[in-house]
């Protein structure tokens, strides 16, 4: 018979909800970030046995994080390496991690008053095995809109095919990227901001035969420009607007009303990278 034994595992705290108010000056500064440990390495025996003798508590964790923002949180990138290294290095039975980070953005009203703002969320994690280090970051929830300079024509059709040709089309999705680093020690903030704003400036410069081709010329223009990225992985559904049928009011329809339907949609994924001989 098989042995039974204890395959891959991790655990962690999830979503560490943190607010932290730089006072350093009248002009306050805000980081709001969700963050998500997760720790691996021997933890066989209290799996098999239940020895806690190697479990740092998920609640040490969260305290962990807590403390750690006491000296300033700074790019979530930087912050979850500083974590990873505490949590690998403090412990010898723990040899790898895996934390995570979302951050929400806040848009200045005053010196010490903010709107929550909504453009998109930023993503970062980071990956420990060992010496090895992996550093991922990314956004979400990036809701864009171009009203023409997109079509979709030219695929095949069978009798269940009853999408029409177009050469002219409202192209919106919702962004969800990801790009990893080749190396760390790098101005997060500034990469962050570079690459986001060069993802929506190729949306919008680029005209569109198919999602899937708007995706790569976005993934391709990252590579180009930033020499320190290896890779982008995009997400992007196909948020369908239908042209609404006006006949049945006595009335024409040049393009410009439309249904929006939030469902069922196409979800065009890719991921674009270097390839090294």
């Amino acid at each position: 018979m098989a042995r039974i034994v204890l395959g891959p595992n991790q655990y962690g705290k999830a979503e560490v909800r943190l607010v932290r108010v730089d006072r350093g000056s009248d002009r306050h500064t805000i980081a709001d970030l969700n963050i998500t440990t997760q720790l691996r390495g021997d933890f066989t025996a209290c799996h098999t046995e239940g020895d806690n003798g190697h479990v740092v508590p998920t609640d040490t964790q969260k305290n962990t994080v807590y403390a750690f923002a006491r000296d300033g949180v700074g790019a979530p990138e930087d912050f979850l390496l500083r974590l990873a290294r505490h949590f690998t290095s403090a412990h010898a039975w723990v040899t790898g991690a895996h934390l995570s980070a979302e951050q929400y953005s806040w848009q200045r009203l005053g010196d010490h008053s903010f709107a929550r703002a909504g453009r998109e969320t930023r993503t970062a994690s980071v990956e420990v095995d060992g010496e090895s280090v992996v550093v991922t970051a990314g956004l979400k929830d990036c809701t864009v809109l171009k009203s023409t300079d997109s079509e979709f024509h030219g695929f095949p059709r069978d009798r269940y095919t009853t999408l029409p040709e177009t050469s002219d089309r409202i192209l919106a999705t919702n962004v969800t990227a990801a790009w990893t680093y080749g190396r760390d020690g790098l101005d997060y903030d500034a990469t962050y901001a570079g690459v986001r704003d060069l993802l929506l400036e190729t949306f919008a410069a680029h005209h569109s035969l198919a999602l899937q081709q708007t995706i790569f010329a976005m993934g391709e223009a990252v590579l180009e420009r930033y020499d320190e990225i290896e890779s982008v992985n995009l997400a992007c559904p196909n948020k369908h607007h239908f042209l609404v049928d006006l006949e049945p009011f006595g009335l024409d329809n040049p393009g410009e009303v439309f249904f929006a339907a939030d469902r069922p949609y196409g979800l065009i994924q890719a991921t674009v990278l270097r390839e090294h001989g």
